[in-house]
């Protein structure tokens, strides 16, 4: 059973020990870290460089080579490794629930709506606003009008798909006062938007669009600024290699 001991998430009074394996520029990591926080589980730390071939020892942990992976320890595992961002999330979210990060399935009767009302937020950002996102960031060697356009597909994505899911906002999703899985699966991503929009990486018609979804812009800010998604972002640094791959693509580096 879940408890708290000294303000540390345990399980039937165990601190567990886990260990991820990470690198703080992988927004999919990222997940992970901000799950880790809001759950107020201790960890240790492994950075993989993703610049370069995993070594040997790291694809025996994660054969494909991605980050994150945990291993995980709480007395009644020993050294499980779980891999994938959201996989990792809901397997720590699952094992320490909360009743507004993450309520376990049975823990009230409307927790089953609750989890699968965060499952369909998810489900909707990566499925409708995402892929746009990322062609976006992608398109920023073509032409102005390939680029506006894009930009105004993902403000309309997120006002037909996001905001109205975010209208019981308080100011988090579904209604809740601190964060919950929703935000912790989706933060690194709008996270992104938001500093690439004010870097300039993407068309000026997605941060003017943006002003016309007022739940979404709000909701956005609130998650931004919690220390659970800000702890390891490094914004000139992201920025910094977003321009330089964009520079690449323009031909204007090897």
């Amino acid at each position: 059973m879940a408890s708290t001991t000294n303000g540390v998430s345990t399980t039937n009074g165990t601190s567990p020990k886990i260990i991820l394996y990470t690198n703080h520029a992988c927004p999919w990591a990222h997940r992970a870290h901000i799950t880790l926080k809001e759950l107020n589980l201790p960890y240790e730390e492994v950075i993989i460089d993703l610049d370069r071939p995993r070594e040997e020892w790291y694809l025996k942990i994660n054969p494909r080579g991605l980050v994150p992976s945990i291993k995980f320890s709480n007395g009644h595992l020993t050294d499980e490794i779980i891999t994938e961002s959201a996989i990792v999330s809901h397997f720590l979210a699952d094992s320490f629930p909360t009743p507004t990060f993450f309520p376990a399935s049975h823990s009230t009767p409307t927790a089953p709506l609750t989890r699968a009302r965060i499952a369909f937020f998810v489900d909707a950002w990566f499925s409708k606003v995402h892929p746009l996102f990322m062609t976006a960031v992608q398109q920023a060697t073509t032409s102005e009008h390939e680029q506006e356009e894009t930009a105004t597909k993902i403000v309309a994505a997120i006002r037909k798909e996001i905001e109205p899911l975010l209208q019981d906002a308080r100011p988090y999703f579904g209604g809740s006062e601190t964060m919950t899985l929703a935000e912790a699966l989706t933060g690194p991503f709008v996270l992104r938007m938001k500093a690439y929009g004010k870097a300039g990486l993407v068309h000026g018609a997605l941060v003017q669009g943006l002003e016309t979804v007022p739940r979404f812009r709000s909701w956005v800010d609130r998650v931004t600024s919690q220390e659970s998604v800000t702890y390891i972002w490094d914004e000139e640094k992201m920025i910094s290699r977003t321009k330089a791959r964009i520079e690449k693509g323009r031909g204007g580096g090897k």
